[in-house]
């Protein structure tokens, strides 16, 4: 058994992980880095790379089967379900090269092989090796739940560990789970052939905004996904290729095929928590606003830590650990400006508080206003005007924007920028926008925003007519 010892060590391989190692130790700082499962982590090699990969073969299957629209023939797509699977496997083989063990072993980090276990509040045991380190970070990221539903213990089921390396096309796929992750696969299967139905407890995608979600929703039924709400499953039943979920309001859902798709749970097994005096919540590692766990010189970051799941979540927190661990600068975590995505088509993107939220929060000081897609000249041209953008407004500052359509996880961009550095709606309508794009959609909410307040007053229409009898 070797001591190691570093001003850093890195548990978890993953996006958070990779970013503080790699910003760590071009500082100057001595780093350690653990894995023990694949360099990249979920987002690489499991999550939003796989999953974005396979949704553009179905936008592909898609656009030839709708190309009549602009003027050429539509065309029965031939999917070869086995060959999206290889190109989703060249998209994450293209991108991993950036996350290898080599590349981080070239930067100066060394880089073991092992899952890490706390064996005190100051040491971790990966293999052989014992590491004290100045500073730990747990990275450790989230992986697939699925619940004790009975009978399922002895039916195949997929999760999104494993759908990207099923080669066989479901002829149906059950998809339990109608959050972000299972709209995504829904509509991507059934663009490549499959029929899918999703098998929601509650409301599906209700976490955003419902007037946006829905526009997401009817798109997808108008595709020939079959969405059955209020369904908690009960019971999972039959076999391969014949497998049944019953939901306790006695419906029954029959197909070929099952993914699971109904949550993540925070990776926190294998670390021995106890010994370092790390404590837990339900959804992960306790932390503070610094990302601090009850282990002082131990932070926690990413999906581990029990917050938003997103990879850019764990890349910001990311940021917050090379200011405070290397620099010992005060770094606050929030969370206010942090956009999401999900990328059906239409796309859904929030950042900051919803409709709903921000009513709850600012009740008569909010101003909601909204632009609908079907007045933007681009999404005319490209057939893409089922869509809304609106923003909650409170004197003149955007504490939220929800947008379903078109390209809605690129315009929520600039509102995430909106947001961060506490701008106003006066910013983002002085902004000039290239004719004709998408973009547009966002100076024009901002205008509709203004447009009462200039063509509706009295007073302005007054000032208005005073200095045009004056002007020479």
């Amino acid at each position: 058994m070797s001591e190691l010892k570093a001003d850093l060590l890195v548990i978890g391989a993953g996006s958070g992980g990779l970013s503080v190692a790699a910003g760590a130790v071009q500082m100057g700082a001595s780093v350690i880095l653990l894995e023990g499962h694949k360099m990249g982590g979920d987002c690489l090699n499991f999550g939003c790379v796989p999953s974005k990969a396979l949704i553009a073969s179905g936008k592909a299957a898609y656009a030839q089967a709708h190309a009549s629209a602009f003027g050429v023939a539509d065309a029965k797509p031939k999917v070869d379900y086995a060959a999206t699977k290889d190109h989703v496997a060249d998209v994450i083989a293209t991108i991993a090269p950036v996350d290898s063990q080599e590349r981080f072993e070239g930067l100066g980090v060394q880089v073991i092989r092992e899952y890490g276990s706390f064996i005190s509040p100051t040491q971790v045991q990966a293999g052989a090796d014992v590491i004290t380190a100045r500073r730990i970070i747990i990275a450790t990221g989230s992986s697939p739940f699925v619940p004790p539903v009975p009978g399922l213990e002895t039916v195949p089921y997929e999760t999104n560990e494993t759908i990207f390396e099923l080669r066989e096309q479901p002829e149906h796929l059950l998809i339990v789970g109608g959050g972000p992750i299972g709209m995504e696969m829904a509509q991507a299967h059934v663009r490549l052939g499959c029929k899918v139905t999703v098998i929601e407890g509650m409301k599906v995608l209700g976490q955003d905004d419902p007037e946006t979600a829905a526009i997401v929703i009817e798109k997808l039924k108008s595709e020939g996904v079959e969405i059955a709400e209020g369904a908690m499953a009960d019971e999972i039943r039959g076999k391969a290729g014949a497998i049944e979920v019953v939901a306790k309001d006695g419906r029954i859902f029959k197909g070929s095929h099952l993914l699971m798709a109904v949550g993540r749970k925070p990776n926190t097994d294998k670390l021995n928590l106890e010994a370092a005096g790390i404590e837990t919540t339900r959804r992960g590692i306790k932390v503070d606003d610094r990302l601090k766990t009850t282990n002082r010189k131990v932070y926690a970051i990413g999906d581990v830590a029990g917050g938003l799941q997103f990879t850019h979540m764990a890349a910001y927190h990311a940021g917050l650990i090379i200011r405070s661990a290397l620099f010992g600068l005060p770094a606050k975590m929030r969370t206010d400006h942090i956009p999401w995505a999900t990328y059906t088509d239409p796309e859904l993107a929030q950042v900051g508080l919803t409709e709903a939220q921000a009513r709850a929060e600012h009740g008569g000081n909010l101003e909601v206003v909204r632009f609908a897609y079907n007045h933007n000249d681009r999404a005319i041209a490209e057939r893409k005007t089922t869509g809304l953008i609106k923003a909650m407004v409170v004197r003149g500052r955007p504490v939220g924007v929800s947008i379903g359509g078109y390209q809605a996880g690129e315009l929520i961009n600039l509102w995430a920028l909106v947001l961060a550095n506490k701008m106003k709606m006066k910013h983002v309508a002085a902004m000039v926008a290239p004719y004709p794009t998408i973009g547009e959609i966002n100076k024009r909410v901002a205008g509709a925003y203004f447009s009462p307040r200039l063509f509706e007053s009295y007073k302005v229409k007054k000032i208005v007519g005073f200095v045009q009898r004056w002007l020479p």
